[in-house]
């Protein structure tokens, strides 16, 4: 696993770097990943609309700026993403606003496809999902806890659709982005605000 993780921070980009990747490749004609297709291509470029949006009206919640300020220690949240993932669409600008409140995070991504090693270490159910947040201990890089590729309630929401219908189709995906619109980030906020407090205390008590 170090030896993932090492590679996967060699190979990691800041937000800014990340976008800027997405957005030329789209200019190519292009999406990120090993199968670049006209689908794709198109989900990248509804996605960049999204997280422009996102990156000027999201908001992070006065509680959750409160739980990211009281972290003891430093973190790296290193994030495996693809252009074209909507799930990533929506939560890549949550984690980049929460991490630049907070003194104490450090935002890295990188692009799933060419971190094959590190996201094996990392499936859900035996899936590539994305995007997928790995906690690490900037210490000393060690991985204390990851999230995703969904907040609670969104991951429900497909899990209830394929129960019913077999299988993702594009309603579900329609489903999905308006279930995001609606939750305005405050899931995911909540959730992430959460989780750092409790790996922060706990790591506080190891040390």
């Amino acid at each position: 696993m170090k030896m993932a993780v090492a590679q996967g921070l060699l190979k990691s980009h800041s937000y800014s770097k990340y976008r800027q990747i997405v957005t030329d490749l789209l200019a190519q004609g292009k999406s990120s990943g090993n199968d670049p297709s006209a689908a794709l291509v198109h989900y990248t470029e509804l996605n960049e609309a999204r997280m422009n949006r996102l990156d000027k009206k999201m908001v992070i919640a006065e509680e959750n700026i409160q739980k990211l300020l009281s972290l003891k220690k430093s973190y790296t949240w290193l994030v495996i993403s693809e252009g074209w993932c909507g799930d990533a669409a929506q939560l890549l600008p949550i984690f980049n606003k929460m991490a630049g409140i907070a003194p104490h995070i450090d935002l890295k991504i990188v692009f799933r496809d060419e971190n094959e090693s590190l996201m094996n270490l990392f499936l859900t159910n035996g899936a590539k999902s994305i995007p997928k947040l790995i906690v690490l201990d900037k210490e000393n890089d060690k991985v204390i806890g990851s999230w995703g590729p969904r907040p609670a309630g969104a991951t429900h929401l497909i899990k209830s659709y394929k129960e019913q219908y077999g299988a993702i189709d594009e309603t579900a995906k329609t489903e999905l982005q308006l279930w995001y619109l609606h939750d305005k980030g405050l899931s995911t906020q909540n959730e992430m605000a959460t989780l750092m407090q409790h790996l922060d205390q706990l790591n506080v008590q190891t040390k």
